[in-house]
């Protein structure tokens, strides 16, 4: 089992950044567990001040978890937000903003092609948040990232497309919120797969100060602030596959 908040032992001192695409309604009492979980093995610390650790080189000193959220969609405040709240949880919010705020019955034309993209990925089309709702989130204390304008890994564009995705994104979050947008996820986020190395300088020359993958594991001391680990996480998951994931 996880010891909670170990000292003067750097191998056994973390920041890990569990993450979720969605809690639906017959989710939310496995979500609360693992806020639950993860409350007492770590504490909850948010985006800004775990870059912040990294970009310092300080020691972590302790275990923490960084929980966010990818996709932008209504579930995350509708269903998540309550326990985020009632947990003291500070989580981020990574949103694909062309999508933002569009009804995906109306709009499904310019929606499908996310879904499309997902595959298999969810049971079928999903409420996205709108701009009151990431206003909303944001002024409960949590923080809207990009997840760049249109759900696109770098590996599948040009550098020139990509650099516009992240300017797009970023100034469009920055125009709705009136708040610096500096943290990015990167869609599906496997390296060699969806993104290279020089990928992630073309995000910090893009003015944001973190690129978040999705390579499971530990960040320990020091670690570069644009090759984040962050570990998937579905909410219905049982306390062994936490462990499983989380017990290193």
């Amino acid at each position: 089992m996880l010891s909670r908040m170990p000292r003067n032992n750097p191998s056994k001192e973390w920041i890990r950044f569990p993450f979720y695409h969605h809690v639906f309604e017959d989710e939310i009492r496995d979500f609360e567990r693992h806020l639950s979980y993860f409350r007492q093995h770590g504490d909850f610390i948010s985006i800004d001040d775990a870059i912040a650790i990294f970009e310092s080189r300080k020691n972590i000193n302790g275990r923490y978890f960084c929980l966010s959220f990818d996709d932008g969609f209504k579930n995350i405040i509708d269903n998540a937000l309550p326990l985020l709240r009632k947990y003291r949880c500070p989580a981020a919010v990574f949103v694909p903003t062309v999508y933002i705020g569009c009804d995906i019955h109306r709009e499904w034309e310019k929606v499908k092609a996310f879904f499309y993209s997902s595959r298999d990925a969810y049971p079928g089309p999903i409420e996205f948040l709108d701009w009151d709702d990431c206003r909303a989130l944001r002024a409960s204390g949590m923080t809207i990232g990009s997840h760049t304008n249109t759900h696109s890994a770098p590996a599948r564009l040009t550098k020139e497309e990509f650099i516009r995705e992240l300017a797009l994104s970023k100034q469009r979050i920055e125009d709705e919120l009136r708040a610096a947008c500096v943290h990015l996820s990167c869609p599906w986020g496997i390296p060699g797969k969806h993104f290279n190395a020089s990928d992630a300088r073309v995000v910090k020359e893009a003015g944001y100060r973190s690129f978040l993958t999705s390579m499971r594991g530990p960040n320990f001391t020091a670690s570069d602030p644009f090759s984040v680990r962050r570990d998937h996480v579905i909410a219905k998951w049982e306390n062994f596959q936490l462990q499983y994931f989380f017990s290193q």
